[in-house]
């Protein structure tokens, strides 16, 4: 009975064996994002247009702006991600300025950044530091600090860090200018050994063109912003009234929201280049003092080396003298010990020199030939 009822009882279905998952191949383009080594290098630097507004507002309302020494700056962070090669910078913040450099690096500097990174993380907004920021004028940024600061953020920061540059005089002009750089890898190997002297500047190739990269500069801002000015171009709605049902044909230009302006066909004001050759002149200045300190420690140098020299060969002879009269020869003492030789100085703040030098010379060149072109055509 049993059997027979076992028997007219349908037989159990076996259960669907299930299908073996497909995955769908990353693009390229995703597989670049998906980087967790960081590996993509940087190709360029990409500022939001809240960014260059609070970079310059900063610079202009900076106690820098007012003080001629050249030290002062306006400094600040910057704060984005790196997307696909793309360093993109969203937001910034000014720190405290100060007229010595070194308490930028100090413990108030250090409670201020973290109080504003804190804050900005409350409000859910980037914190992730990718470099800074620093004014400048006539073009001329190369310093020591600026260059210790982007060597101390490549060995914190994953991608290492760069500044932004922004110059004062140029926006005075009516030109918002903006740069970008990194320090190279070959500065950073001799940075890592901590030598800049002859050789090393040799083995290293390194020249003051060498320190720096510049990254290509984008300037991002948002679509409303883009309707908006594209607004201030187009004529007015009183021009385009007045002008009828049937408006007569003319080469006059209809008046638009913002009036024409004729400020680059101007002559540039003579105290930008005069105060361009004088910043050359000290600049030069102060390359020959650092100069003649090289080369006031080198004849240091050279004279202690002569001094333990003639000492050692003055006991090689002297022993020699005894070992032919039979006598023991003395001891070989440790030359270091009497004489203190000093290290050969480092010429990296000459290298900066230079650069400031030729940075002043390069603005001085735009400045001097648009003002050949200028005064040509005003001649015409």
């Amino acid at each position: 009975m049993a059997a027979t009822l076992a028997a007219s009882l349908p037989a159990p279905q076996a259960a669907p064996t299930p299908a073996a998952p497909t995955y769908a191949a990353i693009p390229a383009s995703m597989s670049k994002i998906i980087d967790t080594e960081g590996e993509i290098p940087i190709t360029s630097v990409q500022l939001d247009g809240l960014v260059v507004s609070k970079i310059i507002k900063h610079s202009r309302d900076s106690p820098a702006h007012h003080i001629s020494s050249s030290s002062s700056v306006a400094y600040g962070l910057l704060l984005g991600l790196d997307f696909d090669g793309t360093l993109e910078i969203s937001n910034c913040f000014a720190m405290p300025h100060s007229s010595d450099e070194e308490e930028r690096t100090g413990k108030a500097a250090a409670r201020y950044q973290t109080s504003m990174l804190r804050s900005l993380r409350e409000v859910h907004a980037d914190d992730s530091i990718v470099g800074f920021y620093q004014s400048t004028t006539l073009g001329a940024f190369f310093s020591q600090t600026l260059v210790e600061s982007l060597a101390t953020q490549r060995e914190k920061l994953r991608r290492g860090g760069v500044v932004v540059v922004h110059d004062i005089s140029q926006t005075a002009r009516g030109n918002a200018a903006f740069r970008a750089f990194r320090l190279t890898p070959t500065f950073l190997e001799a940075h890592k050994a901590g030598k800049f002297s002859t050789q090393s500047l040799i083995d290293h190739r390194l020249t003051f063109s060498s320190i720096l990269e510049e990254v290509p500069v984008v300037v991002r801002t948002s679509a409303l912003l883009n309707a908006f000015l594209g607004t201030l171009a187009e004529p007015s709605a009183d021009a385009l009234v007045n002008a009828g049902e049937f408006p007569v044909p003319t080469l006059a230009v209809p008046p638009s929201s913002l009036p024409p302006s004729f400020a680059p066909l101007d002559l540039e004001a003579p105290h930008y280049l005069t105060s361009n050759l004088e910043r050359i002149v000290e600049g030069l200045d102060d390359y020959k003092n650092e100069e003649n300190n090289l080369g006031y420690l080198s004849r240091q140098i050279a004279r202690e080396k002569a001094r333990a020299d003639t000492y050692v060969q003055k006991r090689r002879d002297e022993n020699a003298t005894r070992v032919a009269a039979g006598l023991a020869p003395l001891p070989e003492e440790d030359v270091a010990r009497l004489f203190k030789v000093p290290p050969e100085p480092s010429r990296l703040e000459s290298m900066l020199l230079l650069g400031q030098v030729d940075s002043y010379a390069r603005t001085l060149e735009g400045l001097a030939s648009s003002q050949v072109v200028k005064t040509f055509a005003t001649r015409i």
